[in-house]
């Protein structure tokens, strides 16, 4: 996906392309199609036929990926009270 020259350079796209979002989380495409596939990643948006990923949302994915020396907790069900 060409960058649009309608946008002035201090105003990044909001949605990009596969090749792209893959760059921008550091990993390779094929990589990143594994990380949507198994949900580290968000799925696409759907521009009529074409696939593009929201920065926001990768982002937030990106947040959301464990930190080196960090030990992982998964408190999915931390917010249910017990019986």
């Amino acid at each position: 996906m060409a960058r649009q020259t309608a946008l002035p350079p201090s105003l990044p796209p909001r949605l990009i392309s596969r090749e792209a979002a893959a760059a921008y989380v550091s990993v390779s495409p094929g990589k990143f199609d594994q990380m949507v596939e198994d949900g580290r990643m968000p799925r696409p948006r759907i521009l009529d036929r074409r696939k593009a990923w929201d920065v926001r949302a990768l982002d937030s994915a990106v947040d959301q990926l464990p930190v080196d020396g960090e030990s992982f907790v998964d408190d999915t069900w931390s917010d249910i009270d017990a019986a």
